[in-house]
This record gives C-alpha cells, sequence and structure tokens, in this order.
C-alpha cells in the first residue's frame, strides 16, 4: 500500500459497500448466513441461484460477511451488524481524528497572528486610520448589518429612498428589526412617498410600527443610510451596487445622523393604508418635485430613480404635466411651472423742473 494513502481513502474504500441500502439478493443470503455457523459459497449458490456470487461480495465489502476461522477461502460465517458497523465506522473515525488535529495545527498557525493584529489596530486607530471602510462584498455587507443590529443598543435610524423594497429583503429584515425592538431599541426609518403604494413594503411597516417602529417618507432629497447608536453609519456607495461605505468617525457619523433628522422634520408619517386625499396630496408633491427636477434638465431615468419610482411611471406623470401647460419639451414644462421672481419695478421719471 502506498505510504500516502490515509484513513480517508481507507473510509472511502469501506463506506462503499456499506453506503445505501442492500439487494435483495445480499439480504437473502445473509438471512441464509445466519442461521449456519458457517457455509460454503457453493452452497449458497445451490441454495440461492446465480445471484449469491455478487450478493456475497456485496456482503464481504459491507463486513457483513467474513471468512470462516480454520476454513478455506470459500467458507464464510456472518458477522453481527454492530459488529460490522464497528469495522465500516473505524475508518471515518480515524479520518474525524486526523481532520480536528489538522483544524487545531490551523488555528494555532492562524492565532499566532492575533498580537500583531491587534498591535497593528490599536495603532491604526490612534492615527485615524480605519474609521472609514469600504465593504464591496453584498454578503458581507449583509453579515455586518447583522451583527451591528445585534449589537445596537439604543436606537437604529435608517434612510431607504427608492420607493418599495423588494419582498425578499423585507422578509429578510423583518426578523431582525423585530429582534430590536422587542429588546428596547429604538427605530426610526424614512422611505419615499412612492413606498406607501408598495404593498410589501406597507404590510412591513405595520408589524414594525405595531412593535413601537416609527416611520415616515418624503418625496426626494434621501441619502441610502444605516445608523446605529450614533457610534457606526453605513452609507451606499455612488455607481458600486451592493457595496456601502463602513463609518466609524464620530463628526462624519454625526453629519449623517444630523441629515437624517433634518430629513425627519420634513416627512409625513407613514400610514398603514392610503386614504384618497392622501393619495391626492402625496401625488401633488412629487408632481412639484417633478417639475422642479425637470427645470434642472435631469433626464426622466435620473428622475425616476430619484422618486422611486420605474421610468415608465415617471414618463407617464411628465406627459400629463405637459399637456396640462401646453409644453413643447420637458424642459419648457419645468420653465413654465417653476415659479419666477417678480419683475423688478422701473423707477419712476424724474419731476420735471421749471
Amino acid at each position: 500500500m502506498p505510504a500516502e494513502e490515509t484513513a480517508s481513502s481507507r473510509a472511502a474504500s469501506g463506506a462503499a459497500g456499506a453506503s445505501g441500502e442492500l439487494s435483495p439478493a445480499a439480504r437473502r443470503l445473509y438471512a441464509y448466513a445466519v442461521e449456519r455457523h458457517a457455509f460454503e459459497a457453493d452452497e449458497a449458490t445451490r441454495a440461492l441461484g446465480a445471484r449469491a456470487a455478487a450478493a456475497l461480495t456485496e456482503l464481504a465489502a459491507a463486513h457483513l460477511l467474513q471468512r470462516a476461522p480454520g476454513g478455506g477461502p470459500d467458507r464464510w460465517s456472518a458477522v453481527a451488524p454492530r459488529a460490522a458497523a464497528a469495522r465500516a465506522l473505524a475508518p471515518l473515525a480515524l479520518l474525524v481524528r486526523e481532520t480536528h488535529d489538522e483544524m487545531d495545527r490551523l488555528r494555532g498557525r492562524l492565532e499566532a497572528l492575533v498580537p500583531a493584529y491587534e498591535a497593528g489596530t490599536a495603532h491604526r486607530d490612534l492615527s485615524g486610520a480605519g474609521r472609514l471602510e469600504l465593504v464591496t462584498d453584498l454578503g458581507a455587507v449583509r453579515g455586518l448589518i447583522a451583527e451591528l443590529a445585534a449589537a445596537c443598543e439604543q436606537e437604529l435610524l435608517t434612510s431607504q429612498p427608492g420607493g418599495g423594497r423588494p419582498p425578499e429583503t423585507l422578509e429578510e429584515s423583518i426578523g431582525r428589526d423585530e429582534s430590536l425592538l422587542t429588546r428596547g431599541v429604538r427605530m426610526r426609518t424614512i422611505y419615499q412617498h412612492t413606498a406607501r403604494y408598495s404593498r410589501p413594503t406597507a404590510a412591513y411597516v405595520e408589524r414594525v410600527t405595531a412593535l413601537g417602529a416609527q416611520v415616515r417618507t418624503l418625496g426626494d432629497g434621501l441619502m441610502r443610510m444605516l445608523v446605529f447608536d450614533g457610534r457606526t453609519g453605513l452609507m451606499s456607495v455612488p455607481d458600486r451596487s451592493g457595496a456601502a461605505l463602513v463609518v466609524r468617525e464620530p463628526s462624519v457619523v454625526h453629519f449623517m445622523t444630523a441629515a437624517f433628522e433634518r430629513s425627519w422634520l420634513g416627512a409625513e408619517p407613514f400610514p398603514t393604508s392610503v386614504s384618497p386625499e392622501a393619495a391626492r396630496s402625496i401625488s401633488d408633491e412629487l408632481r412639484q418635485t417633478i417639475v422642479r427636477l425637470l427645470s434642472e434638465g435631469l433626464e426622466d431615468k435620473v428622475i425616476a430613480r430619484r422618486l422611486g419610482m420605474s421610468e415608465r411611471t415617471c414618463q407617464r406623470h411628465i406627459a400629463e404635466i405637459m399637456r396640462a401647460v401646453g409644453a413643447k419639451s420637458r424642459f419648457q414644462a419645468g420653465y413654465l411651472l417653476s415659479p419666477h421672481p417678480a419683475p423688478t419695478p422701473a423707477p419712476p421719471d424724474p419731476p420735471d423742473r421749471a
């Protein structure tokens, strides 16, 4: 046997015969064997037919048959199932022990680097570095959010532009947010007005507000961010979908919190049901925002993204606005509907002198 063969290869060969269910022929041969002290292979063939040879090989591989002591090479006896299991599992048990030993060695090699890492991070924190960290992997971002939420003790601020949130995102968030609220953590969230028309988002809001969360909506001007206990912030990264900037610098976290508070003061409570009057009010505000963005010369897709609606819905609003004011272009509609300063009155003519 080559020196490189280890318990893993031995386990594989032993487990191959013991894996799965025994064939019907092997079961019949095993029943035949346990009724006898020992038997010859020819006897089994005469009793069970041509399949006895294959069944004998199968049972021997499963350690359920062994060569009878003192007999010839073709004389066999049955092995108790528990004894067969012990023989089959012995190589696997050795493999498990070898794996644990290798894990311990690897852990020891990596833990030997802990003092150097801690000394380096302490120096980095003293110098102010490491307070801004870019995380580009979406899975790592989600794991970090879960970790920060589990450690949050006082308040979580969330600003989520983009209209209604995807159902799978809400399903992922609801358990974490309910756990926060039941621990007594205060939670305030701002969405855009368009989120009110998303049934999954409205259902989520109803669940968390029942536990004490506060949710409001705003038309425009939201920055995607989370702030945990006023100490750690996460904000989205432009043009880097799924990435987040982790902020631990106190002055920057303070700026994020202040920006949230300004938005919160101008936002309106998120009702679980939208009355026709409220819908008209929100719709009017959305159109006013569209008019303002039109006058700035923004493209349809940019306006739609800013307001958290689909580009088709945004284009429909723009077409209605243009028809209402008789504008021939998007920019003209924005210009006609934007407020203009009153003209400065001309100075009076000087009095005639005699």
